[in-house]
């Protein structure tokens, strides 16, 4: 940083002009943030008291938190939290970066979980634990079976639940279904699989480099786990109950149709907050 600008307003200025520099980044925001990081302090803060001055050694912390922003590190990994349905959660490199998208997949869950006592649910490829704790702090009487291929990404899901001190969600390590217990089934499914084509060039852009592979493309079509999910999926639901998929955006027909193959029925797709389509329901029969 220029040795120059020492108070808030001035340092959230200077760098907020540098992160412009950054594709896809939201300089404001962004330069807000890590000074918030830096500070241990709300935003509100940094707006009350915009003439508060850094000292050198802080200043030279929050030289260094922008360059790694500026190398393309991103937020969540920096701070090494993320905001996901008013919860604030760990993330790490293991995991996928919770995005507001997926809140719309919790807010359909909660909407059929309405009338049931007691609900059974699994959260399939948990990652940081978003949907499973997001689902778990909602619906305290519910039990939730969270499964994930990667162990670092089930420590990084066990210690956010622990530390919302949710004790109604179960971990399970290994691939999609075979990781849940045998005998269980149902009332609704959920899941954020992997749904980018793994030659997409989005795959190099924003964030997504620097995130697991293996949590964002699969296969050709982007639809290699999505169709495995879905294939199995009546086996593991009670009569009624739901599944629940995100999805690309240019992929709602496609996963209609994958859900309509398997006998589900009240196939519905619903459009996030940017007007994209990006859950796709099913239900399976009752008789």
């Amino acid at each position: 940083m220029s040795p120059n600008p020492i108070t808030l307003r001035q340092v959230l200025q200077a760098a907020s002009e540098r992160l412009a520099s950054l594709e896809h980044a939201a300089p404001d925001l962004e330069a807000a943030l890590l000074l918030c990081h830096l500070l241990n302090k709300p935003r509100s803060h940094l707006y009350a008291w915009p003439d508060n001055e850094l000292s050198p050694a802080e200043l030279a912390e929050y030289e260094a938190l922008i360059t790694r922003r500026l190398s393309g590190e991103p937020i969540a990994h920096i701070t090494g939290l993320r905001e996901f349905w008013s919860l604030t959660l760990n993330v790490t490199p293991d995991t996928l970066i919770p995005r507001p998208e997926t809140e719309l997949l919790v807010e359909m869950s909660l909407l059929h979980l309405e009338t049931v006592e007691q609900p059974m649910i699994a959260d399939l490829g948990t990652g940081s634990g978003a949907i499973a704790v997001a689902l778990g702090s909602e619906r305290p009487d519910a039990r939730i079976h969270a499964c994930d291929y990667s162990e670092n990404a089930l420590r990084v899901a066990e210690n956010n639940a622990d530390q919302l001190k949710l004790n109604n969600i179960s971990f399970f390590a290994g691939d999609w279904y075979q990781a849940l217990p045998q005998s269980a089934v149902y009332d609704l499914i959920a899941g954020n699989p992997p749904y980018i084509e793994q030659d997409d060039p989005h795959l190099r852009q924003g964030d997504l480099p620097r995130e697991p592979i293996s949590a964002l493309a699969s296969g050709s079509d982007g639809l290699t786990d999505i169709r495995q999910i879905i294939q199995q999926a009546t086996n593991h639901l009670i009569p009624g109950g739901w599944l629940l998929l995100e999805h690309g955006y240019q992929q709602a027909e496609a996963v209609r149709q994958l859900l309509d193959l398997q006998g589900f029925i009240n196939i519905e797709t619903h459009k996030d907050l940017a007007t994209q389509p990006r859950v796709t329901e099913g239900q399976k029969p009752i008789s």
